[in-house]
């Protein structure tokens, strides 16, 4: 009996292999368009950065992040004085923006002064 459930076993496993040469080995059934292989990353040509490159936008990135810092540290400045919410909160804004430029040490004074101001026009100059 167990020979007998061998035997069918091997004979499925046989039947499921000639299922499968049939299915690839015949010419009607076109494999080809139902699987469609992305072969881009193997045709593109590798792409070369130069350092240059890299320098010039590292450049860029701190001459932004200058530019945002000395602005937010203006208006933060500005809003010791006029509208303190408003004004402070957009130069704690452009604070963190232009510490992640790469201006750490204005974005950072533009952050704890209009954080002063918001602080102090909100509870301090009403009692005044």
């Amino acid at each position: 009996m167990g020979e007998e459930r061998r035997e069918r076993e091997l004979n499925s496993v046989d039947r499921n292999l000639q299922d499968i040469d049939v299915y690839y080995d015949n010419p009607e059934t076109d494999v080809s368009r139902e699987y469609r292989e992305e072969s881009a990353a193997e045709i593109a040509a590798p792409m070369n950065i130069s350092r240059d490159f890299e320098e010039d936008a590292a450049e860029d990135t701190t001459t932004s992040g200058r530019v945002l810092g000395y602005s937010a540290l203006a208006l933060s400045i500005l809003s010791l004085f006029i509208l303190p919410v408003i004004m402070g909160a957009a130069g704690i804004v452009l604070g963190f923006v232009a510490r992640r430029r790469g201006a750490e040490m204005l974005g950072a004074w533009a952050i704890g002064i209009g954080a002063v101001s918001i602080i102090v026009g909100l509870f301090v100059l009403p009692f005044f």
